[in-house]
């Protein structure tokens, strides 16, 4: 049989139409062998394509006993635990890495990403906003919005009040999983997707969109927008912004290298090389005019800011006196404070 991409087994949550509104998998498989490849689509009779079936109770046993003879023990014991079910169960096989066409498909990628078994643009997400629902998340659970007024009601005629958290398409990455080795000061600023590497720190403002991330270690106190990545090394400085391609940025990617400083509400438009740093307060766009600096501090040329992207060791600030965007080499690389990124 052809090589599966991906298998999850979930439990999540429909609405009173029977349609999913979110799907937590406790534990994906990026490539499985092939032999639980084979278990899973043998017993619930998959033949090909990218399906998510639902998962009744009787196939939870044999599925259980396939996986294990397949050596895959862990997630035997998965199936076995949702014999206790109260929510519905469903199974994703993935057998291509093609753009998701359903919420659990869509969820089941978001969990490779924040799993970190794939790093940001290394999968198809093309239409993910179009396939997920607008959904209140609440300490109930995920509710439909439009069954959400007569659950507010059915809690306060019990006493009770329906805390709705947020309004949103994406769920906050730690209902669902939580990396090794990460710190999260708000957890409601870093969205389900989001790939935080081993030594990462997201401080109070730092926010981390879905498809997007860090390396680690790093200081997170600014914004990471959906597609950017961030260097190991590499830290965001209160305030400051990373231009994403759902909020400007076009078609451009843009990345942090490693050893990157962002200062204090600064802000880059452009991918970084390694060692970069802007100053803080200064917002870098594709379109800035540079003044590009040799060493003795003499203007060698002008160019616009998307001729120097990618390039490492340079320092962007602004003159103090004509408020000129200028660049020079940054001589003084970005150490990590031990102290302040220990986990």
């Amino acid at each position: 049989m052809s090589k599966v991409f991906s298998i999850g087994f979930g439990v999540g949550t429909c609405n009173e139409k029977g349609e999913w509104l979110e799907v937590y998998f406790p534990q994906p498989m990026l490539y499985p062998s092939e032999g639980v490849a084979k278990a899973v689509t043998s017993v619930l009779d998959i033949s090909g394509g990218n399906v998510a079936v639902a998962l009744d109770e009787a196939q939870l046993e044999p599925l259980a006993n396939q996986l294990e003879s397949a050596g895959s023990t862990a997630q035997a014991a998965i199936l076995r635990q949702f014999a206790n079910r109260q929510r519905p169960l469903v199974a994703v096989v993935l057998h291509s890495d093609d753009a998701p066409q359903s919420v659990p498909e869509s969820y089941l990628k978001l969990h490779l990403l924040s799993h970190r078994l794939v790093k940001p643009h290394e999968i198809r997400l093309d239409g993910i906003f179009g396939q997920l629902p607008n959904v209140a998340w609440t300490n109930k659970g995920a509710i439909d919005l439009t069954e959400l007024p007569a659950r507010q009601l059915e809690a306060r005629l019990n006493g009770e009040v329906l805390e709705v958290s947020c309004v949103d398409k994406f769920p906050k990455m730690t209902n669902y999983v939580v990396p090794k080795g990460v710190r999260i000061a708000h957890t409601a600023r870093v969205r389900l997707g989001a790939y935080l590497g081993e030594g990462t720190t997201i401080m109070h403002e730092g926010f981390v969109n879905f498809n997007a991330g860090t390396e680690g270690p790093g200081m997170i106190e600014g914004r990471i927008s959906a597609g950017v990545f961030v260097g190991a090394g590499s830290d965001l400085g209160g305030g400051s912004s990373t231009m994403g391609t759902l909020s400007g940025g076009g078609n451009i990617v843009i990345s942090l290298g490693e050893g990157c400083l962002l200062g204090a509400n600064a802000g880059t438009g452009i991918p970084l090389g390694d060692r970069c740093t802007v100053e803080s307060g200064l917002y870098i766009t594709a379109g800035t005019k540079v003044a590009v600096l040799d060493d003795k501090g003499a203007v060698v040329e002008s160019v616009k800011a998307r001729d120097l992207a990618g390039k490492s060791d340079l320092l962007f600030r602004r003159n103090s006196s004509t408020g000129a965007v200028e660049c020079l080499t940054n001589k003084s690389a970005v150490e990590l404070n031990a102290e302040l990124h220990s986990n």
